[in-house]
């Protein structure tokens, strides 16, 4: 069958179209997106705006066309972080329902993680035994930890690159001292959560999603897209320790030619290697092993696992 999924993120808005059925891998046929920043239209105590909810309406309305012209039989959307914190968040994807006829759900942060770890315990398998999954997103980190594909404790929190980057820097690059207080913030946040993932026992297998860890591992020397899904990339934290530090001190252009860093992510990478390296560094994560697939792969292979027939 052919499935629609329609991933409303905090900065970029994505249809991906997917053929695929029970028991098998989703191959992607289509991918449409555009960035609009919905997290930068959050304003007056964290509303989303009307040019906010106008730039998601029109996407919206293309992405469904875009799915009618593909020959989708299944549409699934959802919503993460930059609509879930909005306080008028739920009356936005209302009106769009109201409007379309379809179904946006907003995806609370442990779901996120329970979806991501799917994914990921499907790209790898039982093989890999006790998984430890952390997610950087636009606006939270994901953690989540367990033997089977539904894991045994899944937290999110509000550290997601593109949130800190706004709400804790006010230049790029960013002042030593609001350097120090975001990593101070950033550590505290997780260290809460600490003994709550630890008390499970240690990963056997630890791994990274999300785009920010991908550029990371690029920058310390993992190979690039070009070679393909299946080449093994990973993280070690003894190399990031170096790169958290120097990024934040980087002008923009320099960070911008650094190996595999897109132009959009670049005011936003320093605040993300910050996250990565207290992470790795309080769950004692010596290296992390990068998975191609996340959250949206998630939510199909959770889709598929729902139909009948």
């Amino acid at each position: 069958m052919r499935l629609g999924v329609l991933d409303v993120g905090s900065n970029t808005v994505h249809l991906l179209v997917v053929d695929a059925h029970r028991g098998a891998r989703p191959l992607p046929a289509f991918s449409h997106k555009a960035e609009l920043r919905l997290a930068a239209h959050l304003e007056d105590g964290d509303r989303l705006s009307a040019q906010g909810e106008e730039l998601l309406r029109s996407f919206v309305g293309e992405a469904l066309q875009i799915a009618e012209d593909k020959g989708v039989e299944d549409f699934v959307a959802f919503a993460t972080s930059a609509v879930r914190d909005a306080v008028n968040g739920e009356d936005v994807l209302e009106r769009v329902r109201s409007s379309f006829g379809v179904d946006i759900s907003a995806l609370s942060g442990p779901d996120e993680a329970k979806l991501t770890f799917l994914a990921v315990r499907r790209w790898f398998g039982w093989s890999s035994g006790r998984l430890l999954v952390v997610d950087i997103g636009g606006g939270s980190l994901e953690i989540a930890s367990g033997l089977d594909e539904d894991p045994d404790v899944a937290v999110s929190l509000p550290l997601g690159a593109n949130r800190l980057t706004r709400d804790r820097f006010s230049a790029d690059p960013p002042p030593p001292e609001e350097v120090r207080a975001l990593r101070k913030h950033v550590r505290a946040e997780i260290a809460r959560h600490v003994g709550e993932i630890a008390r499970y026992g240690p990963a056997d297998h630890a791994v990274a999603t999300s785009k920010t860890f991908k550029q990371l591992a690029r920058i310390a020397g993992a190979a690039p897209s070009s070679e393909g899904a299946f080449v093994r990339r990973v993280l070690r934290h003894d190399d990031l320790v170096e790169w958290a530090g120097k990024l934040a001190e980087l002008d923009p252009a320099d960070r911008a030619a650094l190996p595999g860093v897109s132009e959009r992510r670049v005011p936003q990478l320093p605040a993300g290697a910050i996250v990565a390296d207290a992470a790795m560094d309080l769950l004692e994560i010596r290296e992390l092993e990068i998975c191609p697939w996340a959250l949206r792969e998630g939510v199909i292979l959770r889709r598929l696992d729902t139909l009948t027939g």
